[in-house]
This record gives C-alpha cells, sequence and structure tokens, in this order.
C-alpha cells in the first residue's frame, strides 16, 4: 500500500515537472514573435510612383504603426528597434481592366505598389525586401477622385496585413 502512494507521488511530481518544463507561446492574433523582440520602428516610406498621391506614404506607416500596437505588445521605437520597416511606394497605377463593345473601359483597377525592406534585428533569417502589390475595382462611370479614398482604404488594408503576416505571423 505504502509501495503505491509512494509511486503515484513520484508520478505525480514527474508529471509537474514535464508539465512545468513545456512552454509554449500560445497567440491569439496568429503572431509567432520571440520573447527576446521588444519593440519595432517604421522609418518613413518614401514616395516614388509616376501618379501622385501626396499623403499615401504616410498613411501606409500609421496603419502599419496601428496594426501593431493593436496587436501585439511591442513597443514603438522612432529608432533602433528590435523589428525595423522601411519601403517606398514603387507603384499608384489606374488601368482599364474590362472593355466593353464600343471599346470603352467597364470598370478600372486601382493598384499600389510598395517595397519593403524588414529587419529583424534579433533574428536575421527573418529579413525580407519584398514588393507588395494589391489592387481594387471601380466602375468607370465614376471619378478616380471620386472613390480613391475608399480604395485606398482597402488597398492598405490588405497590404498591411500581408507586410504583417511576413513579418511576424510567419506565414
Amino acid at each position: 500500500m505504502m509501495m503505491k502512494r509512494v509511486g503515484k507521488i513520484i508520478f505525480l511530481c514527474l508529471a509537474i515537472i514535464l508539465i512545468d518544463s513545456c512552454k509554449i507561446n500560445y497567440s491569439f492574433t496568429g503572431t509567432s514573435i520571440s520573447p527576446e523582440v521588444k519593440s519595432y520602428t517604421i522609418n518613413n516610406f518614401s514616395y516614388r510612383a509616376k501618379l501622385v498621391n501626396p499623403t499615401l506614404a504616410d498613411y501606409i506607416e500609421e496603419q502599419l504603426r496601428d496594426k501593431f500596437t493593436r496587436q501585439t505588445s511591442l513597443d514603438y521605437k522612432n529608432d533602433g528597434g528590435d523589428l525595423e520597416f522601411e519601403g517606398s511606394v514603387t507603384g499608384y497605377d489606374v488601368t482599364p481592366i474590362a472593355i466593353k463593345s464600343n471599346d470603352t473601359a467597364a470598370s478600372n483597377r486601382l493598384t499600389i505598389k510598395i517595397k519593403v525592406k524588414f529587419t529583424n534585428t534579433k533574428d536575421h533569417q527573418q529579413d525580407f525586401d519584398t514588393e507588395f502589390s494589391e489592387y481594387e475595382d471601380f466602375d468607370s462611370s465614376q471619378m478616380l477622385s471620386d472613390v480613391e479614398e475608399t480604395l485606398v482604404e482597402a488597398i492598405v488594408k490588405k497590404m498591411v496585413e500581408d507586410i504583417f503576416n511576413k513579418s511576424v505571423a510567419n506565414w
């Protein structure tokens, strides 16, 4: 009887030690950020596209910063963060995509391209220098100036999600 009790106590102690030594990081945002990473920096994005949207680069930076603030516990630093982002808007184009029988466009597409350089100072294997491209379509009867704000918001939202996933969600 005594041996059974000692055996159970030993088993229980070993189970507790085993469970305690297993450390798994769970995240409800889908991120897999190393515990060593404490901060991030978003450097100014430059604008190199031919068609000009003067607020786009700032808007991308702002949305990327908001995404990291909402979905991570990382601190924002103006300079020298553990994760660093820099980039440029390389494309901002409107093209016709659906032609009617009388050679006029039925739909147009606004495409935005940005090049992003990501540096993880704690793990350089995760660094990347990638171009992201997204688009939204709109009816050709609408002027770009009338729908531009809504289109840009939708495009940037998708781009920020892609950048976030590639940098910290390891997708």
